[in-house]
This record gives C-alpha cells, structure tokens and sequence, in this order.
C-alpha cells in the first residue's frame, strides 16, 4: 500500500530573516495543499532551517535534523539554510539528510522537495514498509539506505547549494501570512560586507543584495489587507540597503569577484580571509555610509505612505549611519517607533580594532546623542560580546564604563564562542570560560538595572499601545502589547474572551505600576 507525502513539519533555528524566510516556505507549502503539523508529530517531510552563527548553532542544527529522522525515520529531511552553505561536507555525508537546500534557493523549497519525491518515490508517495521490515511496492523508501542513495542525494544537493558570493541579485520572496497576527517583519536585503573577525555570517548568506521596492511595498500592502499593523524592517545588514543598486533602484550592481571571500567547495573557508582584505571592506565604508543613509531612508518614507501601516520598526543599524540628519529626518516620520538597536559588541575602541569594527565608542556616542536630540527618551538597545580574544580586565572595565555612560534600555549580552573558520578564532589571547562567564553575570546585571528604570521611568505617562496577545499570570488575565518604544505591557481583562476586543488595536493608556521586573501594568 502507498500513502501521498502530505504531513510536513517546520522548524526554525536562528534569527529572525530566518523566521521570514521559513514563513514564506511553509505558505508555499499551504498552498499546494500540504498539511501542517507540530514539529514534535509525525510527518512525512521535515523542514528544518538551519542556523550557523556560532559553533553552538551548528550542533543545534544538526540534533534537529537527527531528532526529525529518528521520529520517523522514513520521512524526507530537509535541511535548509547557512549550516548548509558553511558545512557542505558534513551535510553531504550526514545519513540523516535527505536533501540540503541553500539560502539562494529557498524559495524554490517546494519545488526542489516535490522534484526528488518524484525521482526517489514512485508517483509521489512513498512504500510503508511491511511488518518484517522490506518495504511494499516496488520496494523505494524515503529514507536514503545505501550509496546510489547518497550519490543522489548529494547530486540534489550540488544544484541547490548555490555559490552564493557571485550572485548579483536579491532573492525574491513574498510573505502573505506570519506567525504573529499584528506585527509583520519584512526582509529587505541579504547578505553582509562586513566581515567583522568573529563572524561567519558572510560567508552563509554573501555579499549584499537588496530588495527592489516595489516588491517591499506589494508584499506591505498585502499584509496590511490581512489586519497587520506594525512593520519591521530585517535583513541581514540593512544599514547596507540600497549600496548594489546602480543608478536605476530597480536594478543591482553587478557583484565583484572576491574570490578571497570564498569558501572551498566543502563549505569551508579556505584560509584567505585576512587584515588586508578587512581594509578592502573598509575602503567601501564611505559608499555603505553615504549610499545607505540615502537609499534606507528613501526606503522608509515609501513605506510611511502606506495607507494602513501605523508602526515602523528597524532591525539593527550599523552605528555610523546615525547621523544628525539621519536621525532629523527620521523624526519627522510619525509612524517610526523610537526604537533603535544600535550593535555595539564592545565598549573598547582596542577591542573593536580587533573585531573589525568600523567605528569607534566615539562615533557609536554621538549617533546616540543624535537620536536622544531628535526624540524624547527614545529606546536604544545593543549587543554586547564579552571575553572576545585578547580582552584584558582593563578592556572590559572600558566596556563597562561606556555601557553605563550610554545607559541602555535593553543589553543582549554575549560571551565569545569561538566560531571555526572566522579570524577571531586563531587570534592569540582567548579568554577562559570562567572569566567569560563572570563578565557576562556582571553585565547582566547592569542591564538589569538600566532595563528597570527605563520601564519605571514611564510610570504615570500616557503611552499608545498595540494590544497582541493574552495571557495568565498569577491566575490572573492580562492582554498583552507594546508601546513605540517596545516597552511591554499589560491590561487586566475579565477572561481569555475579552483578549479578541482589544488585540491588533493602537489603545492610549495610562502606565501604572510593574507587574513584574520587564512588564508594565496598564489601565
């Protein structure tokens, strides 16, 4: 007996580009009539989006991708994403993979899928397998058992692992439908020029590529008829927005051949990456400085006329490209949320040279005295990476210090994982553990404090809030939502029932008193 391949399974690791992309795939599969269960059921095919950002990423990749195959291990599993384009040689020879999609081709993830079904399982389902194990039919089976099997597979694999540092042009995708029912992200470009010495990241996802506009706009547009409010411009760098577009916005740039960016065939770097060729990127530094700040805010005020869209929220910028008139004219936009993540990564201008950084504590403390000018009391957030290799005690007290000077409303505080085939890996100096791990406790501490008093300094101030979602706590019933700032708060309601009255609406309300340390209560 047969059955249709019809039950699939998503999950996603990583960030939230990640999270749009993966949105995208499961529609495509919605609409060609595939069911959609739990990740922890069941299911024909698995999909699992991979993340890579540090060694700790790559493992939890691989235990999703194992778990998925040892639940039903007749089922297709499908990795997608930046382990793959990073780690090909392992894909290639892990026997729990059925098929590696790379980030290029993620669009065509349904497609790819139902192509091998149709080359590997006859008619497009495939054989229970019978009560002493062989299989019925004509004896095919999902899961790869032997080598023609695995050559197969890695022929799938080598069309879809797309070399990804020579592409010129943005991958279009358009999302209907999130996850969420009133905030919506949107992806505008790919990739990064950056190549800071702890991160791989370019290497996943390739040089940037931005998203025309008018496809931004016809997906906004879409969303907004679906009741979405708030918008959140993503991507990977999109202080880069814009910078591979040639004279006409509607075209990309052709792309250069660094071929010392590459990595090897195995999904490996081959070594080349180096100090000279950060100092390539930064000669670049002035064109993503200049051209990113004109083409992202142009981006923005498109946007803004948007009938229906209430909230703008931007993804993390690069610090430099806050500058005076960026912030001014940013201002003068009602329907931007006085929200800005700003990636610090250390507070010790030694520290930054080594992570190739392109700017200094003092550029990152004038663009943030820019956007306390230009709104009231707005919200700054940051990454911090602590223990980065060759960070004495007197480095870190540096960095302390300047968090302290910034006072942050929220820190996400990292300490370094050394991340193989990145510069920051072979630098002399790493920190111990337990050094690494003292320092983030005292940080976290200190974000602790700063994230507190920001949210109380709000208390007896009328804010407008956008109510998303309801919740119990201490057997009580709240709705919860965020204010511009994305200050999280909550208003008291009879029972779950009365959650559907308030949720997807802009409500002025009065902040009262903490609920608890990060939740404001509301009346």
């Amino acid at each position: 007996m047969k059955k249709t391949i019809k039950n699939v399974a998503f999950h996603n690791l990583g960030c939230k580009v990640n999270s749009y992309e993966l949105d995208v795939v499961q529609q495509k599969f919605e609409e060609k009539g595939y069911c959609i269960v739990p990740f922890d059921q069941n299911a024909d095919i698995y999909i699992i989006n991979t993340c890579t950002v540090t060694n700790i990423a790559d493992r939890k990749s691989r235990q999703m991708l194992h778990q998925a195959k040892k639940r039903n291990p007749d089922s297709i599993v499908v990795a997608l994403g930046c382990y793959v384009q990073t780690d090909t040689k392992k894909v290639k020879l892990d026997p729990c993979i059925d098929l590696a999609i790379g980030n290029n081709r993620k669009k065509d993830t349904v497609e790819i899928v139902e192509a091998w079904i149709r080359e590997h399982v006859s008619d497009a389902g495939y054989a229970d397998k019978a009560a002493d194990g062989s299989a019925d039919g004509d004896g095919t089976s999902a899961a790869l058992t032997d080598d023609r099997d695995l050559v197969d597979k890695n022929d799938y694999l080598a069309d879809s692992v797309i070399d990804i540092n020579h592409t010129g042009e943005y991958e279009e995708m358009q999302l209907t439908k999130t996850g969420e029912h009133t905030r919506a992200y949107i992806k505008i470009q790919d990739g990064c020029n950056q190549f800071c010495t702890y991160c791989i990241i370019p290497f996943a996802r390739g040089r940037v590529r931005s998203r025309r506009v008018e496809d931004i706009c016809k997906e906004i547009k879409g969303l907004v008829k679906k009741g979405y409010r708030e918008f959140v411009l993503t991507g990977i760098h999109i202080s880069s927005y814009g910078v591979d577009f040639t004279s006409d916005s509607h075209k990309q740039a052709e792309t250069p051949e660094d071929t010392d960016y590459m990595l090897t065939e195995n999904g490996q770097s081959d070594g080349k990456q180096t100090y000279r060729e950060q100092s390539d990127a930064n000669k670049n530094d002035e064109v993503v400085y200049f051209k990113g700040i004109s083409r992202l805010l142009s981006l923005i005020e498109t946007i803004h006329e948007i009938e229906g869209v209430e909230r703008i929220r931007l993804g993390s910028l690069e610090p430099r490209i806050i500058t005076d008139g960026f912030a001014k004219r940013m201002s003068e936009l009602s329907k931007i949320c006085p929200h800005f993540h700003l990636s610090l990564q250390s507070g010790c201008d030694a520290t930054l040279k080594r992570m190739n950084r392109h700017y200094t504590t003092k550029e990152y403390k004038k663009g943030v005295e820019s956007l306390r000018r230009y709104y009231d009391n707005p919200a700054i957030t940051t990454d911090v990476i602590v223990g980065f290799p060759g960070e004495t005690d007197e480095e870190f007290l540096c960095t302390q210090k300047f968090l302290k000077e910034i006072n942050f409303f929220e820190m996400h505080i990292f300490p370094y994982s050394r991340r193989k085939n990145t510069i920051a890996a072979n630098m002399p100096g790493q920190v111990d553990g337990e050094i690494k791990k003292q320092r983030a406790h005292e940080l976290l501490k200190l974000e602790e404090e700063q994230s507190y008093q920001y949210r109380v300094s709000f208390l007896g101030k009328e804010e407008d809030v956008l109510f998303e979602e309801a919740k119990e706590i201490d057997h009580k019933w709240y709705i919860l939502g965020h204010t511009t700032r994305y200050v999280k708060v909550a208003k008291e309601i009879d029972d779950i029932s009365c959650a559907q009255e308030l949720s997807g609406k802009i409500v002025k309300v009065r902040l009262t008193d903490m609920l608890t340390k990060d939740i404001v209560v509301v009346i």
